[in-house]
C-alpha cells in the first residue's frame, strides 16, 4: 500500500471506531436512564449535540460517515430477507404496512428539516 492509503485507511478506522464509540455510548445512556429511546437516537443526539457545541468538526467525521452510509444497504438485507419468510402477512397486511413506512418517512423527513433549521438558526444566533 501507498503511504497515502494507509493514512486514509487509519483515517476512515478512526472516523468509524468515533462513531462507533459515541453511538455505544448512546446505548449505555438508553439503558441506564431505562428511556425507549433507542441507543442509536441517544447516539445520534450526543453527536448532534457535540456538533452544536463545537465540540466535534462534522468535517472530521465525513469520511467514516460517507463509508457507512455508502454501505447502508447491507444493514437492511437481514430486514429484507425476513419479508420472504412473512409473504403472508405482507399479502393480507400489505397497505397497513406501506402507509406505516410512507408515514413514518414522511415525520422523519419533517423533524429532520426543523432540526436542522433551528440549529441553524442557533448557530446564527450565537455565532454573530
Amino acid at each position: 500500500m501507498k503511504r497515502f492509503d494507509v493514512k486514509r485507511m487509519g483515517r476512515l478506522i478512526s472516523e468509524i471506531a468515533v462513531l462507533l464509540a459515541i453511538y455505544f455510548v448512546g446505548c449505555q445512556i438508553a439503558a441506564w436512564l431505562q428511556v425507549p429511546i433507542p441507543g442509536g437516537v441517544m447516539g445520534m443526539i450526543l453527536l448532534l449535540l457535540a456538533f452544536a457545541l463545537g465540540w466535534v468538526k462534522p468535517a472530521t467525521l465525513q469520511l467514516g460517515a460517507g463509508v457507512l452510509m455508502a454501505e447502508m444497504l447491507l444493514f437492511f438485507i437481514p430486514a429484507l430477507m425476513s419479508l420472504l419468510d412473512h409473504g403472508a402477512l405482507v399479502r393480507d397486511e400489505g397497505w397497513r404496512i406501506l402507509l406505516v413506512i410512507g408515514v413514518s418517512t414522511l415525520l422523519v423527513m419533517i423533524v429532520t428539516a426543523f432540526t436542522v433549521e433551528a440549529v441553524c438558526r442557533w448557530k446564527l444566533r450565537h455565532e454573530g
